[in-house]
């Protein structure tokens, strides 16, 4: 059991008595709230049957239900009456629904937060004693779909493995990566994907790769990404005539975290996709970042140590669909920045709540515009200090790692790319992959690997060493250094893929 750091009473007692200042006169409450049932109020106006019910199925329900996340159900008045002032709680102080992103920039499509009329109902039905009201006045239950909440049944159904994985009891479970090949003889265009994870208990998360043994990689990895699952996160939908290209003889690679729960367990996540109709697809939807890796380093008990990352230029015209940040559990705060290349700067999301718990994609309601030359700038906030109480180590020094105890930074964004553009590029991608070693890169090509390298450069000396390459790209930097010093440089990167070509 842990023991006290303090005695604040004891302290304030001694100092009191001594004549001094009270170093800390108040202290915050910890632990659970501990509500009370009240009487219902006779005549009250807000009733749960009228007027609860109904905000609680559209905005609650979808994990508030048997089976899902949330720790309690809210399909029945028993049940709901009893949670009444945690729930008054938990929305006056806007922690419910888990909604992080400030109203002041952006609009989304999938935006949680309580409208100021709805949190009034929830909290004058509270005051007055949380009642019933005449059943008569309930909504019709609502249905919801049991396996997958796609659209409609997937088209392809692809499990990580053919045998689930034994997650421990305890203890450390480092990334877990799968390969599967799904034999695809044909380009497919994925319009909408959402991943199961087989045992909910112990899956953090699960990132889902698509790979090619042809393709030209990009130093970074970028591009591959094709769809991901966190706690709350709902089946990705791309808007109409949008789509992620998986090309025939793909193979996809299954990044899982496990997260031991106290008893051993079995795991075998699947992921399902929809497929588009070629000729509807006019846009296709890519995923990129801004990420810090190598130049990660919170101090020890830092309260607001402040870190930045910008993403490669956009060489083309694009539209931004959606963002998601993502940091570990010091994390504090996220802010996007779209820059143009004119100079503007434009504010596209800021999370000034960051929450590790609730890791979401933030889907704008309408694509935005975004003119060639553009980056996306992001600044990450992180905590460090005693007073963040999901704190593992305050007096560490963090560094970018895997673990929930080491750190991250990564701005995920998906962005569309008219298709006609992207065949284009991706047509001369192909087509200029010589035989013959020496032979030039396309300027293109050649132009998003020293954005690449520059964007890992953490302290912009032109040269990228190991201390600066996160270890999941390890093996590609070890490819790439010819002369096995430990150090690139554009030149060298240049040589390296073509001798490879």
């Amino acid at each position: 059991m842990a023991s006290a750091k303090r005695q604040d009473l004891k302290i304030a007692i001694e100092e009191l008595l001594a004549g001094k200042p009270v170093s800390v006169a108040t202290t915050d409450v910890e632990g659970c709230f501990i509500g009370k049932v009240r009487e219902p109020k006779h005549g009250a106006e807000v009733t749960y049957s009228k007027h609860v019910a109904p905000i609680l199925q559209n905005r609650c329900m979808n994990c508030h239900r048997p089976g899902q996340i949330a720790p309690f159900a809210m399909t029945s008045y028993d049940e709901v009456a009893g949670w009444a002032e945690t729930i008054a709680e938990v929305v006056s102080d806007n922690r419910m629904p888990p909604w992080h992103a400030s109203p002041n920039h952006g609009k989304f499509a999938n935006a949680r937060s309580l409208p100021d009329d709805e949190k009034k109902v929830l909290l004058d039905w509270v005051k007055a004693g949380a009642p019933e009201g005449d059943r008569n006045d309930l909504p019709p239950p609502k249905s919801f779909t049991d396996g997958w909440q796609l659209p409609r049944e997937p088209d392809l159904i692809v499990e990580m493995r053919d045998h689930p994985f034994e997650v421990p009891a305890s203890g450390t479970v480092r990334y877990q990566y799968f390969s599967v090949d799904p034999k695809l003889t044909e380009d497919k265009w994925v319009s909408a994907a959402e991943i199961q994870p087989g045992e909910r208990s112990v899956v953090h998360h699960v990132l889902v790769f698509a790979k090619t043994d042809s393709e030209l990689r990009k130093f970074d990895g970028e591009g591959a990404f094709l769809a991901a699952y966190v706690p709350g996160f709902l089946p990705q939908q791309y808007p109409s005539g949008m789509a992620k290209l998986l090309p025939a003889g793909a193979k996809l690679i299954f990044q899982i975290h496990y997260t031991p729960s106290g008893k051993a367990t079995k795991d075998l996540s699947r992921i399902g996709l929809l497929f588009a109709d070629e000729k509807t697809v006019t846009h296709a939807v890519m995923t990129s970042e801004a990420r810090k890796s190598g130049g990660l380093i919170i101090p020890p008990g830092a309260e607001n140590s402040q870190h930045e990352a910008n993403s490669p230029k956009s060489p083309v015209e694009v539209q931004l669909l959606n963002l998601m940040p993502h940091m570990h559990v010091r994390g504090k705060s996220f802010r996007y920045e779209l820059q143009s290349a004119d100079g503007r700067k434009e504010t596209v999301l800021d999370v000034p709540r960051y929450d590790f718990n609730w890791q979401t994609s933030y889907q704008l309601a309408e694509p935005l515009r975004v003119s060639a030359g553009s980056f996306m700038h992001v600044v990450a906030h992180y905590d460090n200090s005693e007073n963040n109480f999901n704190n593992p180590n305050p007096k560490a020094t963090v560094r970018w790692g895997e673990q929930t105890w080491d750190e991250m930074l990564i701005g995920y964004f998906d962005v569309a790319v008219a298709r006609e553009t992207f065949d284009t590029t991706r047509k001369a991608s192909a087509d200029s992959r010589p035989k013959l070693a020496g032979s030039a890169l396309p300027p293109l090509v050649l132009k998003q690997v020293v954005e690449q390298l520059q964007q890992l450069d953490a302290n912009k000396d032109g040269v990228l060493t190991t201390s600066e390459v996160p270890a999941k790209l390890m093996p590609i930097f070890k490819r790439l250094d010819l002369d096995g010093d430990d150090r690139l440089t554009v030149e060298e990167v240049r040589k390296a893929i073509e001798r490879k070509r």
